[in-house]
């Protein structure tokens, strides 16, 4: 996706009263489909059209959580800490700063490098 391509997409996620309120229902808390469903007042299949869209523009990301007995379903988790708008040189610029995540391969990537 090409990065116009991308601020356009999130330009029109941000429009989008169920897409705001995944990112902010998501903020704190990992959720599942159901629970923004019931959260959002909106349908599965709308829950699971926002998820899309927001995790191909790196503001979501999708978690597998496993219970007992080995059932697994997903939860979803928002990425964006900050979001910037700029106007210069006569266009809309986008920057999106995403939240730190606590991963083991993350923490072994950065150790890496650190070497």
């Amino acid at each position: 996706m090409s990065e116009d391509t991308q601020s356009s997409e999130i330009y029109a996620l941000l429009d989008d009263e169920y897409a705001r309120a995944i990112l902010t229902s998501t903020n704190a808390t990992a959720k599942s489909a159901k629970e923004l469903s019931d959260e959002c007042d909106a349908s599965l299949p709308t829950i699971y059209r926002r998820t899309d869209r927001l995790i191909n523009c790196g503001l979501l990301e999708e978690q597998t959580e496993v219970e007992e007995g080995g059932h697994h379903y997903s939860v979803y988790k928002a990425r964006l800490k900050r979001l910037t708008i700029e106007l210069a040189n006569d266009e809309l610029k986008i920057e999106v700063e995403e939240q730190p995540t606590d991963k083991m391969a993350d923490r072994f990537t950065e150790m890496w490098g650190e070497i």
